[in-house]
């Protein structure tokens, strides 16, 4: 035991330590730089790239270390580029962690909910601002234990800088056994040696792991989360204005809720005067021929429609009827084989030539325009606050300060009902919760005009009520402009000012909505709406 404690603590091995170190944070520290390279080149739209990218991978994740490692020191030579030892082995080791970094960089980029990334376009969010504000702050956290095992295993992989002469820790192990014949006692104290590295590893990711919690538990004294997320990006908060005096105790906010008044229905006499006034105001949708396929599907096959300032349009129809993939199109968040569409009387998506603009220009032109978008699945920003979801956009693409924002995201929250649940994470809200705070989020920007796709479908029937009373008031009280694709009958007789049929990709019916839900003329309108009044629960009827 005393000759094993004495090979523990020999200045030889530990010296050892520091060049396996540096062999190691040379092969992670380059690993990662050039993994982030692959990693965007594999997710470019360029294919050349993407084909470079993988060939790359196939090459350095097919062969083996120790061959990379003769290669850089015994090869680079006859090409005029003569290395250190530590230099090459730390090199080779690079380009090898280089592949399996850009794989776990790439799988979590892919692994981010689509309709996040769907969320922020519509939001008018560059592509740079999506990767830093919505999907690398949620594929970072989930990456952390697998870096923490590739770092794990990029340390005992330096162990194969031997072949080259480096002298770090596995080579003078060696080398000390070689003189003593004492192999047991010296290479137990060298993996003794590895084993505490290696741990020191595993606390490093724990504790990151730790401090990126966005679930952890607040601070009882402050009242707020004590985080690394507080100071990174795109969590960045205001700590001076989270400072409270001493002594001074903070009341717990008031739970607010949406109150239970009667529906807001308008009178015969109020929709007539309300559709006159809708004539006499500018176009603010228009498509014309409207034409998408998905392959040989045909999903819209010459759609006409025309939104005027102030009008809110229902969207009825079986599903697969092209609904969504007009509202869609409509906010340019899908692209189309034939037709114009124009929001405010502009082409969005298109220059004055005719020319499709690049996703960063289109970005900056729907946070220009101001198209709104809710959609089936709520889509909110997983890794924010109900506030920040809000509040986050109105900085990143509009450029409002965060006191601005901030304000803005404390009143949409109280108009919702949602002021009590502002520091909440999107899974601690219930499935109506989490539609108000997207349809508060849209609303933020003061858009133009609001597309609703679905957005009470994926909720349960006892939620499906404090949406549409949200919807109803934006429609009644304010006037927005809206286009909602529904299948809530009562709602649309209640809130639209007309209804429009789609059938096969077409308009087959539209009309005052009074009087197409109650008087179809198309025999197909008239079965759709006997089957859904067939099938509508109780909780569906107000």
């Amino acid at each position: 035991m005393s000759l094993f404690l004495h090979y523990l603590s020999m200045p030889y091995l530990l010296e050892g330590i520091e060049l396996t170190l540096e062999v190691t944070a040379l092969g992670l520290g380059g690993g990662l730089i050039l993994g982030l390279i692959l990693a965007g080149m594999q997710l470019s739209r360029f294919w050349l790239l993407a084909a470079i990218a993988r060939a790359y991978t196939v090459i350095f994740r097919g062969t083996p270390l120790i061959l990379q490692m003769v290669f850089a020191y015994d090869a680079l030579p006859h090409i005029g580029i003569k290395l250190p030892a530590v230099l090459a082995a730390g090199l080779a080791l690079a380009c090898n962690e280089a592949p399996f970094i850009a794989e776990m960089l790439r799988a979590g980029v892919l692994g981010v909910d689509r309709g996040q990334v769907t969320a922020g376009q519509a939001l008018g969010m560059t592509p740079s601002v999506l990767m830093r504000r919505v999907i690398a702050p949620q594929a970072i956290r989930t990456m952390i234990p697998a870096f923490g095992n590739e770092a794990v295993s990029a340390l005992k992989n330096s162990s194969l800088a031997s072949v080259v002469a480096v002298q770090e820790l596995t080579l003078r192990s060696t080398q000390l056994a070689s003189s003593t014949f004492d192999f047991f006692s010296i290479f137990f104290a060298s993996g003794l040696l590895y084993l505490v590295l290696t741990f020191a590893i595993s606390i490093i990711q724990l504790f990151v792991e730790w401090l990126l919690d966005l679930d952890r538990a607040k601070d009882g004294k402050k009242g707020r989360e004590r985080k690394l997320a507080d100071y990174l990006p795109w969590r960045r908060v205001d700590l001076a204005t989270q400072l409270e005096p001493a002594g001074v105790t903070i009341p717990d906010p008031v739970q607010a809720e949406l109150t239970d008044t009667p529906p807001l229905a308008l009178t015969r006499e109020e929709r007539t005067r309300r559709a006159v006034t809708i004539a006499r105001n500018n176009i603010a949708v228009e498509t014309k021929d409207l034409t998408k396929s998905y392959g040989t599907q045909k999903v819209l096959g010459g759609l006409d429609l025309t939104v005027r300032i102030g009008e809110v349009v229902a969207l009825l129809g079986p599903s697969g009827s092209g609904k969504s993939t007009l509202l869609r199109c409509i906010n340019h968040l899908e692209s189309w084989d034939g037709g114009t569409v124009r929001v405010g009387g502009r082409r969005l998506g298109f220059d004055d030539d005719g020319k499709l603009l690049s996703p960063r220009a289109i970005a900056n032109e729907r946070a220009t325009v101001g198209v709104g978008m809710v959609f089936q699945q709520f889509n909110l920003f997983a890794h924010l606050s109900a506030k920040e979801n809000i509040a986050g956009p109105l900085r990143w693409v509009h450029g409002m300060t965060r006191i601005d924002a901030d304000r803005r995201a404390a009143e949409l929250l109280e108009r919702v009902g949602l002021t009590h649940r502002a520091d909440a994470l999107p899974r601690h809200l219930s499935g109506g919760q989490q539609q108000r705070v997207a349809i508060a989020r849209a609303l933020a920007p003061n858009p133009s005009v609001l597309l609703l796709d679905e957005p009470t479908s994926a909720l349960d029937p006892e939620l499906v009520n404090e949406v549409l009373e949200v919807i109803r008031r934006l429609a009644i009280d304010d006037g927005l402009t809206m286009i909602i694709s529904t299948h809530q009958i009562r709602f649309a007789d209640e809130v639209a000012d007309r209804v429009a049929f789609l059938s096969g990709g077409s308009i087959i019916e539209e009309g005052p909505a009074h009087e197409v839900l109650t008087n179809p003329r198309n025999p197909l309108t008239a079965r759709f709406l006997s089957v859904m009044e067939a099938d509508k629960t109780p909780e569906a009827v107000r």
